[in-house]
């Protein structure tokens, strides 16, 4: 992460303790000998693993003689640089506010203290008091244009739950190839495209953390005809910062409408299994974590495949009630894509109601609804309007209840005619 913000990693020093100091973080010994690698490596920032509180921070300022920032500050400055749309630079904006808000006294203060003399004094209780006033007021302002977001997705969500595509939303660690994924199911080269379902430009990649900030949401279409949306989010991180979900709420919010989450594990991290659960537990603390999830093991192209075959054993053991079948796949070359697809297509099936729907001649969109998302075995005519019998994804269910057709039927089994109708 500090080479994604611009810095160069010189040193590592770590501390086992139940709780971090109250004062500086760190045990004062282990304080000292921080103070001596500053010096003798020419160090210009320390970061901390952790969120420094105001006064701590203000603290290790002090004793070490040079800027120091927390793990918090860091990926807010990451996600400054990140941000390329207009919604992601007012979420990072809110979190950086919401952020510095409880650190200005502590800033004035270490202000004051470098002053003295004419001229030279800080702002003092005035100023902060202004600028206290002028950040809560930025605050509200950035707040209302996050609703304003929120409402328009929520109209999204609205719209795309009326066309009835089942929505398969791309989870993860940040960083394990979650976009590249996107852009390899909704290539042109790996599916059929329709008017319906127009071509879209390849989403951003790169090998660093946090690229995509905005969902992004792309057509699917898996073998059997079936079309589905694809969504890419942001990617999770260990210790995210409150201020960060609170900021994005609007963009997790995808998430929670999603029919399947795809959860995406780099397999050739190190940690894969602690990423992993880190992501189930940030699911859990957005309740989602009884959301029906897939796992699906990306880079194997890059892992040998006895470390492969280790880690997706290890993960079966593991398994969660909502965790269907995990699948191994490599984004870059294809690998595993085509059983990825068919692993969601039966689950898309097995979410699809057979229905018999009787839909008046001045509802012809809904029988090019039924065509376009369902998959129609029968189709029949007869005075009511036109009689259709077949499967329909769930998220349609509701669009079409009420013309469902509740009439006894004749006893000629799945495979006979429709009464009383003309056949298709």
């Amino acid at each position: 992460m500090c080479e994604s913000a611009g810095l160069e990693p010189v040193g590592r020093v770590t501390q086992r303790l139940a709780h971090p100091h109250p004062k500086h973080y760190v045990g004062r010994g282990k304080l000292e000998e921080i103070k001596e690698r500053i010096a003798l490596d020419a160090i210009d920032v320390v970061v901390t693993d952790d969120e420094l509180a105001p006064r701590m921070q203000a603290t290790l300022d002090e004793e070490m003689k040079l800027k120091v920032v927390d793990r918090t500050a860091v990926i807010l400055d990451i996600f400054a640089q990140r941000a390329r749309t207009h919604e992601g630079r007012i979420q990072v904006e809110l979190a950086q506010y919401e952020f510095t808000l409880p650190r200005l006294r502590t800033i004035w203060e270490e202000f004051d203290r470098t002053g003295g003399g004419i001229g030279t004094r800080g702002p003092g209780q005035t100023q902060l008091e202004r600028d206290r006033s002028r950040i809560r007021r930025r605050i509200t302002q950035l707040k209302r244009e996050i609703e304003r977001v929120r409402q328009h997705r929520q109209r999204v969500r609205r719209r795309r739950r009326q066309g009835g595509m089942p929505l398969a939303a791309l989870v993860g660690y940040t960083n394990v190839g979650k976009t590249s994924l996107l852009n390899a199911l909704t290539s042109p080269s790996t599916q059929r495209f329709s008017k319906a379902a127009p071509r879209s430009p390849q989403a951003r990649t790169a090998d660093a953390p946090f690229v995509t900030l905005d969902p992004l949401t792309r057509v699917m279409e898996v073998d059997g005809g079936q079309q589905v949306l694809v969504s890419d989010t942001v990617g999770f991180i260990s210790k995210l910062p409150h201020a960060l979900v609170a900021a994005f709420r609007a963009t997790l919010e995808e998430l929670s409408e999603a029919d399947l989450l795809l959860h995406v594990v780099d397999i050739t991290d190190e940690r894969a299994e602690q990423c992993a659960d880190i992501v189930r537990e940030t699911l859990g603390e957005l309740d989602l974590a009884d959301k029906p999830t897939m796992l699906v093991l990306n880079k194997a192209d890059n892992a040998p495949i006895g470390d492969v075959l280790a880690l997706l054993d290890r993960i079966k053991r593991g398994q969660r009630e909502n965790e269907l079948e995990p699948v191994v796949t490599s984004a870059e070359t294809g690998e595993g894509l085509g059983i990825l697809k068919a692993g969601i297509e039966r689950w898309v099936s097995s979410r699809s109601p057979r229905v018999h729907v009787v839909i008046p001649y001045e509802r012809s969109e809904l029988v090019d609804l039924f065509y376009r998302r369902g998959h129609p075995a029968r189709t029949g005519y007869s005075e009511r309007g036109t009689e259709i019998e077949g499967t329909i994804p769930g998220s349609l269910v509701r669009v079409f209840q009420p013309y469902f057709d509740v009439r006894p039927r004749s006893g000629q089994g799945e495979d006979g005619p429709l009464p009383d109708r003309r056949l298709g």
